[in-house]
């Protein structure tokens, strides 16, 4: 997914507040070893890949950022929204180096949920993390993780630990931490 950004000279409000009524987005590029940079997204290019998205995908959706002289991958560290509309504030956006991890959120989803034993007993399916945090190379950065659920029964639940890891990948988060239970109502 293709942005397209521009340098912005200094990071104050009524800069921000110009960048904003573009259309644009203010935003910090980091790198390692570097010092940040203060960059505009375009809004337009950011919304259309946002409402391509599947939820709870963006920590792990990787965009190659262009302009002004700046060619690179970056991933979505933090997002700010307006609490009201939730129109997208500004962005802190990580430039991806090759040889060295990252830390982030992968989106887990479930399989089998149609055909689980607990929830034709009358169960529900309990969500309890939405992300697990891994490191890893830019390379081996998942999309997601998929549970299968089809076994569990009422009261049975699924753990980090129950993930299968790709090589490459590491979970930061505790193995025994669960992530699904079928609930009794």
């Amino acid at each position: 997914m293709k942005l397209q950004i521009y340098q912005r000279s200094i990071d104050k409000k009524s800069e921000r507040s110009l960048v904003r009524q573009r259309g644009d987005i203010p935003a910090v590029l980091y790198a390692k070893g570097k010092d940040n940079q203060n960059i505009a997204v375009s809004g337009a290019d950011f919304q259309a890949h946002l409402r391509q998205l599947r939820p709870g995908h963006l920590p792990t959706t990787v965009f190659e950022l262009e302009g002004d002289g700046v060619k690179c991958k970056a991933v979505v560290k933090d997002i700010h929204y307006e609490s009201t509309t939730y129109k997208v504030l500004h962005l802190d956006l990580l430039i991806l180096d090759e040889k060295q991890p990252v830390k982030l959120n992968v989106p887990v989803q479930f399989d089998g949920v149609a055909d689980c034993q607990g929830i034709k007993l009358g169960g529900f399916l309990r969500q309890i993390i939405r992300h697990v945090k891994v490191e890893c190379l830019p390379k081996d950065i998942p999309s997601e993780f998929v549970l299968n659920v089809k076994e569990l029964g009422i009261k049975q639940s699924k753990r980090v630990r129950d993930i299968t890891m790709p090589t490459g990948v590491k979970s930061l988060a505790p193995e025994n931490e669960v992530v699904v239970v079928i609930a009794k109502r």
